[in-house]
């Protein structure tokens, strides 16, 4: 039997990157996963992909009334929830000069609200216990990037969510953890640039900082998705794992 066999599972920003990976890994593991994205052709991408047991949900975690209908689709297809990975992320680089009102609201409204609500609406379904991860960043706790500060500032507080959390939600039966990538091999690595060189110029730097001398791919990272969403890591809960090669320790 594989390690998630009957579990539910879903994955916001499911359709690319570390979110599809994610996926990919979990029904590989027989889980049944529910995929979000804002953009439906990317979406329809991703369950060609995946393949099998696959629901894609086309919304914004931002808006709650998307959320609702995430979550109905959910119970009317499934009636519970295993596994949630609120992975869907934002960046912008903005120097603190230039911020502006719906700058702050773009990025704190996907990277936190998003999050809060995510999971919030999931837990009436989640009447099995279960497991809760949250996609933050090691820019949210130990490397400053000066044109990330709302950025920053929301990965942390996904963060600070998370240990407030763990004390209601074991109680209910369920681990509630965060995974942090360092720099990643995905499509909104380079796609938080203004122009391709400006991209290679940040992966050079990237590289310098880390100790592994490389990226992480999407791959990596669902490896520890799965690890801390199944019963591999079932006496964790609280932690905020940095998958990172090294770049926040040193």
């Amino acid at each position: 039997m594989s390690k998630l066999d009957g579990k539910v599972a879903v994955i916001t920003g499911g359709s690319t990157g570390i979110g599809l990976a994610t996926a990919k890994r979990f029904v590989d593991e027989d889980a049944h996963v529910f995929i979000t994205g804002r953009r439906q052709a990317e979406l329809d991408k991703a369950r060609d992909e995946i393949g099998r047991n696959v629901t894609p949900v086309q919304g914004d975690v931002a808006n709650l009334a998307d959320l609702d209908r995430l979550y109905e689709t959910v119970r009317a297809e499934k009636g519970v929830v295993d596994i949630v990975f609120a992975n869907a992320g934002a960046v912008e680089h903005v120097r603190i000069d230039a911020i502006t009102e719906e700058h702050y609201d773009r990025i704190m409204g996907v990277n936190l609200k998003g999050v809060v609500f995510t999971i919030q609406k999931a837990l009436p379904l989640m009447t099995r216990g279960g497991s809760i991860l949250v996609n933050t960043s090691i820019v949210g706790i130990s490397k400053s990037v000066t044109s990330l500060g709302i950025y920053s500032a929301s990965k942390a507080g996904a963060r600070g969510l998370i240990r407030a959390l763990v004390p209601d939600l074991s109680a209910r039966g369920i681990r509630v953890n965060a995974l942090s990538p360092g720099s990643t091999d995905t499509p909104i690595f380079d796609g938080q640039f203004a122009t391709q060189t400006i991209a290679n110029a940040a992966r050079e730097a990237a590289l310098a900082l880390t100790p592994l001398k490389r990226m992480g791919t999407p791959e990596e990272l669902a490896n520890a998705a799965f690890f801390l969403t199944s019963d591999e890591s079932s006496y964790i809960t609280g932690v905020d794992l940095q998958v990172d090669g090294g770049m926040a320790q040193i």
